[in-house]
């Protein structure tokens, strides 16, 4: 293929969905615990029959992305440059994409999946932001030696809930532990702990240790071994585009944030595919570019937007819920009666992609897939 037939792709991001993306574009169970017996009250199940190689599994970022750049031409990357804005240029017929550094470059299609606080998002919406919901999460990951002696420790991924706050512990790949603890806070409240708080800022152990004292023995010997934290705060153009948190920022989904990343690369690139397949002789006209992004958006954004919408609703209810006492009782009948994550867990994309092009999926502006 010519340089003249080839169709330029860029990608603003280097996390799960970036390098996905343009991977595809080249050539099990969790227990929810009793947070002072750590009995198992309830459990996540697949509802249908799931493949192996489809089954929910616990992974370090770090890992997958380091995985996902073996498979990436070093050429292709560009790093330290931060994107600025973005331009057609009607005389070439191509995006001129400008970054902060006083560099461009030219494309055919922009993608923008870089992260939570998008400067590509914030370009063609300019009333989109963040918002502190409320939820705070302390996470740690560490050797697993750290933790391997103490009794009980669950061999399975494990949620343990409490009447005001959760924790979330399981093994990594390459002996790492990883825990997470959070609670909610009424996010307008003025002085609400950890409000003007920033996303990856260090935490506090003590804080942790004092949050769990009164939990069950093998926690509170989980979090005296922990070494550290970090404090986690839960905040177009026809040739414009974007993907993960870029473009739905939820501040956590059932632990899904990585796969709806995935999930957003691989429909980018299939429709992309499609109106541009691999033995294509010429570009896409602009009008095919327009089809595939309309394409992309058919089969993420109905998704999405209930990801979103569960979100919010279960952020609403904890902030309901603040100060509210809980019987043991009422705790455990609320742990078996919350909503069943398969339509998240085993959603088929595959599918999804099927329906949109035979339009069964209707569709809005991208404009307004920004929050």
């Amino acid at each position: 293929m010519s340089e003249r037939t080839k169709l330029r792709v860029a990608i603003v991001g280097a996390g799960i969905a970036s390098l996905t993306a343009a991977i595809a574009l080249k050539d099990r169970l969790r227990a929810k615990r009793h947070y002072k017996t750590n009995e198992i009250v309830s459990a996540d199940r697949h509802n249908g029959h799931v493949e192996d190689r489809h089954l929910t599994s616990r992974y370090y970022r770090a890992h997958l992305q380091r995985a996902l750049l073996e498979h990436v031409d070093s050429a292709q990357l560009h790093l330290g440059r931060s994107f600025l804005s973005v331009n057609f240029d009607d005389s070439i017929q191509r995006l001129i994409i400008h970054f902060r550094n006083g560099s461009s470059a030219q494309a055919d299609l922009l993608l923008g999946s870089d992260g939570i606080h998008s400067h590509i998002r914030r370009q063609f919406v300019l009333s989109s932001g963040t918002k502190w919901t409320g939820w705070v999460t302390f996470h740690s990951v560490f050797p697993f030696s750290h933790v391997s002696h103490i009794l009980d420790l669950p061999d399975e991924a494990a949620h343990f809930w409490g009447p005001d706050r959760t924790l979330f512990m399981s093994r990594l790949g390459e002996n790492l532990f990883t825990f997470v603890g959070s609670y909610q806070s009424d996010p307008d409240v003025p002085g609400a702990p950890y409000k003007d708080s920033e996303w990856d800022s260090d935490g506090d152990v003590n804080v942790q240790k004092e949050y769990y004292k009164d939990w069950s023995h093998m926690i509170r010997a989980v979090v005296d071994v922990i070494p550290e934290w970090n404090r986690l705060v839960g905040v177009g153009n026809g040739r414009v585009t974007l993907a993960s948190d870029a473009a739905h920022a939820h501040g956590g989904a059932f632990a899904a944030g990585g796969s709806l990343a995935i999930d957003d690369a691989w429909a980018f690139a299939e429709s992309i595919l499609h109106v541009f397949p691999r033995d294509a002789t010429g570009l896409p006209s602009g009008r095919d570019i327009d089809r595939a992004l309309r394409l992309y958006e058919r089969t993420r954004k109905p998704h999405t937007d209930r990801v979103l919408s569960t979100v919010h609703a279960g952020n609403r209810a904890k902030i309901a819920n603040i100060g509210k006492p809980e019987t043991d009782a009422e705790l455990r009948a609320r742990m078996p009666s919350r909503s069943d994550p398969a339509w998240i867990h085993e959603h088929d994309l595959q599918t999804t992609l099927k329906k949109a092009l035979q339009g069964g999926l209707g569709w809005t502006q991208i404009e307004q897939c920004d929050n």
